[in-house]
């Protein structure tokens, strides 16, 4: 499991909405952000999606609110993989308030991994597989 932050930022006064937290559409932006740097850490970087012709593609999300985040606050999500099967996989997210600690939101991610020319779910590469199964914690990992 991955203890380095997948995302760090700050709450800026115009990702507010009228009540004066951080509006959901943000929330969903920086779990995208966190998302990107996690599988990126697996091997599906920029470059190798581009060289190889495949894509991440988002085919849900679950986000529990838990904490409302204020202009200023300072953000941070740590993240950490759950599940990797031969065509997708599924992520967990925790955003925190980086001052308090305290959990602001939490965000369960699955993504299957597509052939961009022929519009189709993909296998995996045997080496990113092998990569992200390395990831797995001990206590989310398939019995051998």
């Amino acid at each position: 499991m991955e203890t380095d932050a997948t995302y760090r930022g700050t709450v800026y006064p115009w990702q507010c909405d009228h009540i004066g937290h951080m509006n959901i559409m943000w929330y969903v932006g920086k779990f995208d952000e966190a998302n990107w740097n996690l599988i990126a850490r697996l091997g599906l970087t920029p470059s190798y999606l581009r060289e190889s012709g495949r894509g991440m593609a988002a085919v849900q999300h679950n986000i529990s609110y838990k904490r409302e985040l204020l202009a200023g606050d300072i953000v941070e999500i740590r993240s950490r993989l759950l599940d990797m099967s031969d065509k997708s996989i599924r992520m967990l997210h925790e955003m925190r308030n980086a001052e308090t600690g305290e959990i602001a939101a939490t965000c369960e991610i699955t993504g299957v991994q597509l052939d961009r020319q022929a519009r189709k779910s993909a296998l995996f590469a045997p080496a990113i597989r092998n990569a992200a199964l390395k990831h797995l914690s001990p206590a989310e990992a398939a019995p051998a």
